[in-house]
Parts: C-alpha cells; structure tokens; sequence
C-alpha cells in the first residue's frame, strides 16, 4: 500500500531515518564518490541504469501478473505517470511546456529498449530548472509584499486543475501561493519583516533540495512511473531504497541506533534507540546536531552540513563492530559552540518501536471488572535472511504476538484485541502463520498466479495459543497481510471484525534482485530490485479483498479519506474476480450474538460524550478536507480563524471534561503558518509525545465490545458453544507454540 505524492511535495516534507535509516535514493552511481552539496546540471544517466532499466522492462513484460507489452500504448502510461510524479499539483509546468515534452509520449518504451534515458532525463532536469524559477519568482515577491484587502481566493486543490496556459497565469498561481503562506504566518501574529525572513529562508531551503537532486533521483522516479503504470503496488527500488526495505521488514539494521532528521542546513538526532550505540554511549541528544563523520578510528572527518540526509545516513551506517566517528554540535549550544567528537561502534540495532506492542484495558461496567489484552501490531514483519541462515531468534511478527499473547494470558485477560489500523501488510507467510495463532488447522489464504493456478496455504500444526474472544481492528489504511488475516478470522467466524472497511488491496508482490541476472562482478549492488506482482491472493471463501477489502461485523464511522486513500481509488488497480471456494469449516458462528453486540455498540456509543465528540471532530475534519480553495482576503481569513478557533477551544474543553488534565491538551494551537522542519525539535517531539497520551475512543469502544461479548459467552453456556471456536473450548493457557519454525517463503504481501 503506498500514497503517490509528488516528487515536489516529497521535498517539502521533512524526512526521518529511524536507527538511522531512511527513505533514500537509488544508489546507481557508477562511482563512489562522497556526494557534493549541489548537483551538477544537466543531470545524465549512467549505463547501469540504462541496463537496469531494460532488464526491469524483460521480467515486467514477461513475469508480472498482468504482463503487459512495453510499447507505445504503456509509454502513455509511462509519460501520465512520470509528469505526474514530477508536477503532480500542476504548479511547474505550463501547457507550453508540455507542448515540448508531447513527442515523448510515444517514444519513453523506445527510450527503455534501447537504453536511451536522454528524454526521461530531459524532462527531469527541466523539472529541476523550473522548480528552481518559481522558488526564485517567490523570494522577489517577498521584497514587495501584498495588499490582503482584495476579494481574491487561492484554490490549492490542483488535482484536477489544468496546467497553466502560459508564463502569466503560472506567475498569477505563485502569486497566490506565496500570498497564502504569507496570511498564514500573519494570522499566526508574525511581523511582517519576520515573515519575510522565514518564508524566504523557506523557499531558499526548497531551493537547495532541488538542486541536491542528482541523477539517481531522476531514475528513480521514471522508474517507478513505469513500474507502477503496471499495477498500484509495483515498485522499482536502487540498491539503497531496497535496503530501507529491507530494514523495515526484518526491524534491525547495523548502525549506531539513532533516528536523524533535516533541519536548516544540518543533520539532527531526532530520537535515541534504547539499547543501541548511542545510546549506550551517553554522550549523543537528541537535538545534537551532526557536522561531520570520520570512518574508523584514524580517518578523515568529512564536512557534512548541507548534506542530503540519506548520504548522511550511508556514512553512518556500516558493518557490525566497525568503528564511526561523529563531530557534534550540542543541542544546547550555539552555531559557534564548542564542538565535541564521538567514537562509536557501530552494532546490530533492532527497531523495537515498529515491532508488536501489547497492553491491557481495563473495562468497568454494571460493576464488573474485565481486562482485555490489546497487540497492537505495525506491520507483518519477518528477517527472511535470519531465518534462512538458522537463527533461532530471527525477527517475526508472529513468534513476537506469539510471546505476548502468552504474557496477557499470565495477566488473566479474557478478551484479545489485534489492533491492525495502518497495518499497511508485510509477509504473505507471517500472514498466513499468524493466522494459525488463533486457529486450530485449516486453509488461511488462496493464492493464484499469472497462469491461474490455485495454492492453498494454511496452518498445519494443532493448537492455538489464543482460544478465547477475539477481536480485529481495522481501517482504510489496513491493507494486504493485514486483509488476509482479518477475512481469515471473519471466514472461520473466528473473531470480530470491528472499526472501517479496509484498503482493498488483494495482490502479491515478490523481491527481483536485478544483479542476479547481469554480469557485474561488482560486490556493490549495482541494478536494484523490483517488487513486482505475480500473484493475486483470495479469501478461503473464494472472494478476493482486492478493490472491496473487508467489511468489518461492527463498522464505525468514516472519515472521508476513502475517496482519496485505497485500491478503488488507483486507475490502473485489478477487478474483483472471485474463486472456488478451500475446503474449510467455519469453527464458530458470530451471528447468534452480533446484534446484540451491535445494540449494545449503538446504546452505548449514542450516549458517550467521548464518542460524541470523536464524531464532530470527524464531521470538522471532513469539511475542512472537502475545501479547495481559500480567501486572501485578510479580515475575512481573520473571522474564518476565530471560528475555527472557537471550534477547538470547544473540543479541547470536552476533552478535558471527559479525559481530565492531560499533558499538552491546552497546547494545541491553531495553524501557526509554519512548515513542521521550521519548528524547534523540542516542541515537536513534544506534540508527538502528548498525542500518543490522547484518548482512542475506537480502540477503548472495541475493548468494550468484547467486554460485553464475555458478559454473553458467560451468561449462556448454549451461546459459549455458538460462538467459541470448535464447540466453546476456551483455554486460559497456551496449547501451542507460533508455528513460525515452519519453512517460510520471501513473498512481500505488501507493504
């Protein structure tokens, strides 16, 4: 599952890398040089990637679910795809521009096959030079300012928009752009000569971010224009992307366990991973900034301000046991403060923060006192190479619930929620051995290839470390794995299926290590990988999840996103078909007490003051989301904002009344004007901090859920056989281990 923003939006947002990693460029450079801070235009490509990109175009003509030939017709795909890549929101690129790129419409199949990269380039470094332009164009408007006493608007909803006709209606659009970010920051109470120094330090910041674009990136984005004009989910990924990948699959990496971040002109330590190099050290802080690197113990400190941040990251990283030197500049300390320099070894670090999590909630209700377990689980995570090599304590999402399930169980909890909101999917395999937690045997998942054969995987092993109530929470960002799991257990009556309809996305994805198939005798990955579909995965009821998901048994409100988040909303995305059903049983049937949870749900829900205002905040949230435009008018901007103000000191005052003092709920301002990069990282954190303290009502709501399915279940012994699995047996003590010590294929579900 993915979001396509734009390359322009991508370099606006501020980026992290968590125990140092981060999203990155491909590394298809021919040498390996230590990057420059700018790029040197016009942007050219390499032969690697030339040969990458003809190899990538074999395997998706030939392997992938639905080939499809690589000719004039896909390389219209190709262009719609890469322009939108490039100018998404249509604030770049004229219509006179576009006139210039047309012949390329037809010729980007040819570019490929003969290893031509020239015109994708072409449209790449003119991006950068227009992107440059309108940064400028901006930063002379600045010196003038504007008359806010006008009834002009600004509609920054351009998805559909046309491009510009021509260089006067583009400078009108930057006029506006420019107009708005400077109201903002004077709604916020910013002086004029202030909001000339952040916005221009704003757009000038912009500026050296494009200018750090080298050809890797350009590859990179028409790569992944033509990969994904084969199908939404996939991927081309360089040799560094596809160690980010992998790193958030297997939840470990060697480094020296640090999260860095952008800010200004410096690298910044964002977070601090427990147990890790720096950690253990005590000499790295958060808000440290990093101002240069020495590999070893003797050599040379490179300068690293201005530096991309993920060639920052790749001087970090490195072997295990091998030895990094930092020159630091404290958070508390000035730009002319004393330098301090740290050696660290660098270290296996695990990434605990995106790895299975439980807790127990507590329900008190008509004087009963129930607990129940909460795993909250990210992804469907699993070190393929761990387990191959024969480590016993390789990483997997199932061994980790596994183990916590064990833990509520000794915590005497009755009930079990697998929170799986976000759960964006992971391994097909740990899918289908999760699954096999909380069944005895049987089917799990149908998986077809492209020549329509039929696999059936399942849980062969007897026992279930989990028998008793259960509960599935999902949303629109549950996709894939998590989609297998959840009409796993909703087909077997299993559990419940609570919170909003899922993702949709029902296809499945396998790793090509591209420098398999080349003749390179270079140790450096050279060509990349492509994670492409090849299989289409389907519901032991024969149904698929792709474009419908799965509906949940309880569905909770929606917020709006689905008409912009989700299979349905990809053009090329596959068609629902459907299968013959596997052999399976259902071991249980929830029907004979869903509306009674039902009732209860809405009785309850109908007069909870939390619930109540969860609703109006979706009901605000999607009236501002469904706006696309905006007055520049500033007394009426004035009057719309101590509206809104009052809105949320409404909400914040119910949230008090409701949850008590919490920390930070009287700090939740109104727009402030400023990027996220542009705040201090200590108030950032901050906020960050006190939203994981605030109130979930719809995880609090399905905890209740199955408090009062128990109540049921211990109420009436002919409901407990009903509903229970296989006639009601409910174990307090674990039957069986996870069946992760079965052989486990690398098929990415998605992720």
């Amino acid at each position: 599952m993915k979001l396509r923003p734009s390359l322009a939006l991508l370099l606006a947002l501020a980026v992290t890398g968590v125990g140092v990693h981060a999203q990155s460029a491909a590394d298809l450079t021919d040498s390996d040089t230590a990057p420059r801070k700018f790029s040197t235009l016009p942007l050219k490509p390499t032969t690697n990637q030339s040969q990458a990109a003809q190899l990538s175009a074999r395997f998706l003509t030939r392997f992938h679910y639905d080939a499809q030939p690589l000719d004039d017709a896909m390389s219209q795909k190709i262009y719609k795809a890469y322009l939108d890549s490039l100018d998404g929101e249509k604030v770049f690129f004229t219509q006179a521009d576009l006139a210039k790129f047309a012949p390329l419409k037809t010729q980007l199949d040819d570019a490929i096959w003969n290893q031509d990269l020239t015109g994708p380039f072409s449209m790449f470094n003119f991006y950068v030079t227009r992107a440059i332009e309108r940064m400028n164009y901006a930063r002379g408007l600045l010196k003038q300012g504007f008359d806010f006493n006008t009834n002009e608007s600004y509609n920054y909803d351009r998805k559909k928009a046309d491009w510009p006709k021509d260089q006067a209606e583009l400078d009108a659009l930057w006029r506006e752009r420019t107009m708005n970010d400077w109201l903002r920051l004077k709604l916020a109470g910013k002086a004029d000569d202030d909001i000339r120094k952040t916005l221009d330090k704003r757009y000038a910041g912009y500026i050296d971010r494009v200018k750090q674009l080298d050809g890797e990136d350009a590859f990179q984005s028409f790569m992944n224009a033509y990969a994904e004009s084969t199908d939404p989910h996939t991927d081309y990924l360089g040799p560094r992307a596809a160690e980010n990948f992998d790193i958030s699959m297997k939840l470990s990496l060697e480094g020296i366990g640090a999260v860095l971040q952008a800010r200004d002109e410096y690298t910044a330590i964002r977070e601090i991973v427990p147990a890790g190099p720096a950690a253990k050290s005590g000499k790295v802080h958060v808000g440290d900034r990093i101002v240069a690197i020495g590999e070893g113990t003797s050599g040379p400190m490179v300068d690293v301000i201005g530096w991309r941040l993920d060639d920052v990251v790749k001087h970090i990283r490195g072997k295990k046991d091998t030895t990094v030197r930092l020159e630091i500049l404290p958070s508390d300390a000035g730009v002319d403060g004393k330098h301090e320099l740290i050696s660290l070894v660098r270290q296996k670090v695990s990434i605990e923060e995106q790895a299975a999590k439980k807790k127990v909630i507590e329900i008190k209700d008509a004087g009963v006192t129930r607990k129940i377990g909460v795993i909250d689980l990210p992804s469907f995570y699993s070190d393929f190479g761990a387990r191959r090599e024969g480590d016993k304590n390789f990483k997997s999402a199932t061994r980790d619930v596994a183990k916590l399930l064990g833990e509520l169980k000794a915590e005497g909890v009755e009930g079990v929620v697998m929170d799986l909101r976000n759960n964006g999917g992971g391994s097909l395999a740990e899918a289908n051995e999760l699954t096999g937690l909380f069944i005895d045997q049987g089917p799990v998942v149908q998986v077809r290839d492209a020549r329509g054969e039929v696999q059936v995987q399942g849980d062969d092993d007897p026992g279930m470390s989990w028998s008793g109530p259960m509960a599935v929470l999902v949303n629109r960002g549950s996709a894939s794995a998590s989609e297998i799991f959840a009409a796993a257990i909703q087909d077997y009556g299993r559990g419940l299926i609570i919170g909003q309809p899922t993702f949709g996305k029902g296809t499945v994805q396998n790793l090509v290590d591209l420098d398999r198939f080349t003749h390179s005798t270079k140790e450096k990955p050279q060509f990349g990988e492509l994670k492409m579909t090849i299989q289409e995965f389907f519901r032991i009821n024969g149904g698929s999840t792709q474009l419908k998901g799965v509906t949940p048994d309880i569905q909770y409100p929606k917020n709006g996103d689905e008409k912009d988040f989700g299979e349905s909303t990809y053009d090329n995305a596959l068609p629902w078909t459907q299968i013959a059903p596997a052999d399976y049983k259902p071991v249980a049937d929830l029907k004979a007490y869903l509306g009674q949870l039902q009732a209860k749900h809405e009785a309850r829900t109908a007069k909870s003051p939390g619930w109540k205002l969860m609703l109006d905040e979706l009901a605000q949230y999607r009236k501002m989301r469904d706006k696309t435009s905006i007055s520049l008018n500033f007394a009426q901007r004035q009057v719309e904002r101590k509206d809104l103000d009052a809105i949320q000191a409404d909400f914040r005052a119910r949230h008090k009344a409701i949850d008590g003092d919490v920390d930070g709920q009287d700090d939740v301002a109104m727009d402030d004007g400023l990027n996220a990069n542009e705040r201090s990282l200590k108030s950032e954190l901050k906020q960050e901090k006190d939203a994981k303290k605030a109130a979930d009502p719809q995880l609090d709501e399905t905890a209740h859920i199955l408090f009062d399915a128990v109540g049921l279940i211990k109420g009436d012994a002919k409901l407990a056989a009903t509903v229970l699995p296989y006639g009601g047996r409910f174990s307090t003590t674990a039957t069986a281990t996870a069946t992760a010590d079965k052989p486990q294929q690398a098929s990415p579900a998605g992720h």
